[in-house]
């Protein structure tokens, strides 16, 4: 039996403030004397296709996926369209979220126009509204665009969120992201900017990561499960491994797995970027970039990472719900603390059930998954947002 530690707490261990609240939220706690209560994860690294995409994923299957893999909180990437470049775009969204989002949605802004790298995006306008600035999906080429938007974020007081990608190099090659990096940890020692990097796979990425911490300088990271659990020797002729960045080889997945561990990765985000079935469809190399992460994402860390003996879970939960939270300016709490609030929110597990991953029973409109007929262990059984049960697997 695992003992509470804060982080997470079985359901018969329950106080009773705790219960009321659970039961004052329409939950039959006998239903789930066994089971776990964890916090609600939070996810800095989604997309979620609307508005301009409703035929790759929708706001509410979006974050119908998330409740489902227990996350409550999550961040929305801006290649969308209109892009959330000034304020009259990211209003769009704010009302699609506003009226469809079954958990919390909180969406970035673009450094630039449209994420083309060539003019400024109205960051002022937008930073009240916004969890911080990034053209994910692209790197921004020119320096002096980084800079400025460097300079301009930490007026504001918010991060630049970095996709690191140098299109100088060939995307499956390290040089594309490490380089690109090395250059904004520079810019990061001039301007004194708050800087997260995406998606880190590289073990070059990582050194330099390792070494600006230890220089002092404000710099945190994230990488995602596929990247600490695949190679390159391991991927298929098949879209659901197409991503990018792409999969490195088998040093660079010891190297994040062993940067997980020492701290120097900061997070586990998912980067869940659903495509139709046509544009998956297409083999390895026809493929569009993208796969969906947000049902596995737990299941599959703690699968590979805690029962394997790699990390704790209160390691795990440090990953997905204090850590991000803490970096990005949000509140945290025990699951105690959390529970005696009259609108908790929080999720229940059975970390004991196995199964096997089955994209088709995925609430995300995407099927694309590298983990599809995985057998994981963990399974989100309902999910709570301010006291509102918002996913029940049935």
């Amino acid at each position: 039996m695992r003992e509470d530690y804060g982080r997470f707490i079985r359901v018969a261990d329950l106080d009773n403030i705790a219960v009321e609240h659970l039961v004052s939220a329409g939950i039959d706690v006998s239903l789930f004397a066994d089971r776990y209560i964890l916090p609600g994860l939070t996810d800095v690294h989604v997309h979620l296709r609307e508005p301009g995409f409703l035929y790759k994923e929708t706001m509410a299957s979006g974050t119908m996926s998330a409740a489902a893999g227990g996350f409550t909180d999550i961040f929305s990437m801006p290649n969308l369209d209109p892009c959330p470049d000034s304020m009259e775009n990211l209003k769009v969204q704010l009302d699609i979220i506003a009226r469809d989002a079954k958990v919390n949605v909180f969406p970035y802004g673009a450094i630039t126009k449209g994420e083309l790298g060539n003019e400024p995006a109205d960051m002022e306008a937008m930073a009240e509204h916004v969890i911080g600035f990034t053209d994910d999906g692209r790197g921004v080429a020119s320096e002096s665009m980084m800079r400025d938007a460097m300079k301009r974020a930490k007026k504001l007081g918010k991060l630049i969120v970095a996709h690191c990608e140098d299109e100088s190099f060939p995307k499956e090659s390290s040089e594309s992201e490490w380089k690109q990096l090395e250059r904004d940890i520079e810019l990061v020692r001039e301007t004194g900017c708050g800087y997260h990097v995406c998606h880190v796979s590289t073990k070059e990425s990582i050194e330099l990561v390792r070494k600006a911490k230890a220089e002092g300088l404000d710099i945190t990271c994230e990488t995602a499960p596929h990247y600490l659990t695949i190679s390159r020797d391991e991927i298929e002729d098949s879209g659901r491994f197409k991503m990018n960045p792409p999969i490195k080889g088998t040093e660079d997945k010891a190297a994040l797995v062993e940067a997980v561990k020492d701290g120097t990765i900061d997070m586990i985000a998912t980067d869940h970027a659903p495509h139709s079935l046509e544009e998956k469809s297409r083999g390895f190399a026809g493929s569009a970039f993208g796969i969906v992460g947000m049902e596995t994402a737990f299941p599959v860390m703690y699968t590979e990472l805690v029962e394997k003996g790699v990390i704790t879970l209160d390691r795990l939960i440090d990953l997905m719900y204090t850590e991000p939270r803490k970096h990005f300016g949000m509140s945290t709490c025990s699951i105690e603390e959390e529970l005696h609030k009259e609108k908790p929110t929080f999720a229940i597990w059975d970390l004991d059930e196995t199964y096997k991953v089955d994209p088709e029973k995925f609430m995300t409109m995407g099927r694309s998954c590298p983990f599809d007929g995985w057998d994981v262990k963990g399974r989100c059984l309902l999910t709570v947002v301010d006291g509102n049960t918002v996913w029940q697997y049935k």
